[in-house]
């Protein structure tokens, strides 16, 4: 469920249900809103899980449990993955370091068992574990104008740097926290968290007060992020190891503290995972018309075979009408080794070819720090 359900609606917004939560699809033509965001600034209400941990050794405790690094400095944080004993992805997250608290964002079917399975294992620790989903409201805050719209609204406080940064502040006489983003959408971003109860106040003053700011929905976040060569948890991690995704960003390759990550590490020294994510450009299937018209009944399904020269290599994990290059895009998993061969995606019974495209498809303000990369790279 939104936070502010009754704002989105007298924003004009339709609904839709993602992972089991009401999220907001879009407010109505979403292709030239998705032009909105990369030309200005657009707010989103992120359907994110959250969970709180407290106590003495919640640093060293979820240090143990995840990928990366947990910073031990208040005011930073880390893109980190929770991996099997097999080494594949049960969850990505942030874990932010909030003083006496650890606050971590995760995907919003995953907050729940997150807590449970840590609250199971504290043992004698001094570690408080709650899921906190409900808790806390979280706008996203992207495009090249993001900056400029964060320093006309925030008071108490300057826009954040570098990366995965946060200050405290307050916006429409409300407490916020503002965090640099590590730009998911391949643009300049920002993610603003406030308490549920100011959750409205602060909406409608990142939409009305200061610069301008247009609202937008998971669909065109989705455009964003495929645009941008963004891996996200339902579409690309889950149940993958990382490597294959070339997410570096979420791994720390020397502290092999728990078998899942041991795994993940002999992937990396060996050089090369099994798989690589790779962008498709699907010219042959539509034009620009389609991109305007946001048709995406004869877009491939995920799961959609890939194949090079005839050989089936791989598969879609994605596939949008791109609105900035006004033809369908994909993301897809193929063999590592695959070459620049003569690429094709097939659905609808028919075989349509595709380009092998260097990622991100666009270049926008910022680079994901997510967009894959490889060893050899």
């Amino acid at each position: 469920m939104t936070i502010v359900t009754e704002a989105h609606e007298a924003h004009g917004a339709t609904f839709e249900e993602r992972a089991g939560r009401k999220v907001v699809r879009e407010y109505g033509r979403p292709a030239r809103t998705h032009r909105a965001v990369r030309n200005g600034a657009g707010v989103i209400e992120m359907a994110y899980g959250g969970v709180v941990v407290e106590g003495d050794d919640r640093v060293d405790f979820v240090d143990d449990t995840v990928s990366n690094r947990v910073p031990r400095t208040d005011g930073k944080g880390v893109y980190a993955l929770l991996l099997d004993p097999q080494g594949r992805v049960e969850t990505d997250l942030y874990v932010y370091n909030a003083g006496e608290r650890l606050l971590c964002f995760t995907p919003p079917t995953r907050a729940g068992p997150l807590a449970e399975e840590w609250a199971g294992n504290v043992f004698i620790r001094d570690v408080e574990v709650r899921e906190a989903s409900t808790d806390f409201a979280v706008f996203g805050v992207h495009g090249p104008q993001s900056t400029e719209k964060i320093a006309s609204v925030l008071n108490g406080g300057g826009s954040p740097e570098p990366a995965l940064t946060f200050v405290r502040g307050s916006m429409g006489g409300e407490g916020v926290t503002v965090i640099a983003t590590d730009g998911p959408a391949g643009e300049e971003g920002y993610e603003v968290v406030c308490s549920a109860d100011a959750a409205e106040r602060v909406f409608e003053t990142l939409l009305t007060f200061g610069m301008n700011a247009v609202p937008f929905g998971y669909e065109t976040w989705e455009t964003l992020t495929v645009e941008a060569g963004t891996p996200l948890f339902e579409s690309e991690l889950d149940g993958r190891i990382p490597n294959v995704l070339g997410v570096r960003n979420a791994l720390d390759f020397e502290k092999g503290c728990y078998v899942g990550q041991e795994i993940v590490s002999k992937v990396e020294n060996r050089g090369q995972p099994s798989q690589r994510l790779v962008g498709l450009r699907l010219d042959g299937a539509a034009g620009g018309e389609a991109a305007d018209a946001a048709e995406t009944d004869w877009l491939p399904d995920a799961g959609t075979a890939v194949t090079a020269d005839g050989e089936e290599v791989g598969e879609v994990t994605r596939a949008v009408v791109s609105p900035s290059l006004s033809v369908p895009i994909a993301l897809a998993l193929v063999d590592f080794e695959v070459g620049d061969g003569s690429f094709a995606v097939d659905f609808g019974g028919e075989s349509v070819d595709a380009d092998l495209t260097a990622l991100p498809f666009v270049e926008g303000s910022a680079v994901s720090a997510r967009a894959p990369t490889y060893p050899a790279e």
